[in-house]
């Protein structure tokens, strides 16, 4: 699973930064030309075709719509170190924090509109998520100990859109609403008693978030596209307790996910 996600997402960024790239070069060759008087020009002109062109004039009119996600995300938790870490009890166990790690999301979007102005938004979405847990130990020996924590998580978020007034083509919106999420790669079953130093921190396989976030849409001439960013936190203490020291000195883990996805919608 950490050969294909790390392969996906060079393969996502570099088609992403060739497209950057590409755009930027043309506008640093444009503003270097004598003839800079061309840009102002060009802007006046794409603006001037945005205003006569409107791709997909009917698109608000239906009801339902569907499409498809590519999202980047990044991972952590919300660390609740237990209130004996710095004493007589863990007293080489100085600091716990999680360290955000990326992944990738892929999933499927349907939309119900409501009114003019708000929408439905269900996307079910099979999610690749890393997370550490960074236990720093000073004393005699200073050391730092990291706990990896690999998901797959099976997402269903149902959520609000408020959309702006469409101009030309582009909107904006904002939404708000909450999702189940199930860890198909949870190790909660696992046996601590014969793993020693090697011990995994358990976390449950079942959550619930809220998630809020915004985007941007372009209807393009064949379908639309969103660019769009979320936050999502979990609601529930996923730290399953046992007899090691990476879960004696906690006292609880929350979920905590940013999303940056593409959206896909004909």
């Amino acid at each position: 699973m950490q050969g294909n996600k790390k392969l996906f997402l060079s393969l996502f960024w570099d088609m992403f930064g060739s497209t950057c790239s590409s755009f930027f070069l043309s506008v640093k060759q444009i503003y270097r030309s004598k003839n800079i008087f061309i840009f102002p020009l060009l802007l006046f002109s794409i603006k001037a075709q945005s205003q006569e062109a409107i791709n997909l004039p009917s698109y608000t009119r239906a009801n339902l719509h569907f499409g498809f996600i590519i999202g980047v995300n990044t991972a952590s938790f919300y660390v609740q170190p237990s209130p004996n870490l710095g004493t007589k009890a863990f007293d080489t166990l100085k600091t716990i924090r999680s360290i955000p790690q990326v992944g990738f999301d892929l999933g499927i979007v349907t939309e119900l509109k409501i009114s003019q102005y708000l929408k439905i938004r269900f996307v079910p979405s099979l999610g690749f998520s890393d997370r550490q847990i960074q236990y720093n130990f000073e004393g005699v020996d200073t050391f730092t100990v990291t706990k990896d924590i690999q998901s797959v998580f099976l997402n269903f978020p149902v959520d609000f859109k408020l959309i702006s007034k469409r101009l030309n083509n582009f909107e904006a919106y904002v939404i708000a609403g909450g999702k189940f999420a199930k860890d198909l790669a949870s190790q909660k079953d696992v046996n601590q008693q014969l793993a020693g130093a090697h011990a995994t921190v358990r976390i449950l396989p079942n959550d619930w978030y809220y998630e809020a976030g915004g985007g941007i849409e372009f209807y393009l001439p064949y379908f639309k596209f969103g660019l769009e960013l979320k936050i999502s936190q979990g609601l529930r203490n996923l730290l399953i307790p046992d007899n090691t020291i990476y879960t004696q000195s906690l006292q609880g883990l929350y979920s905590k996910t940013y999303l940056l996805s593409f959206t896909f919608e004909g």
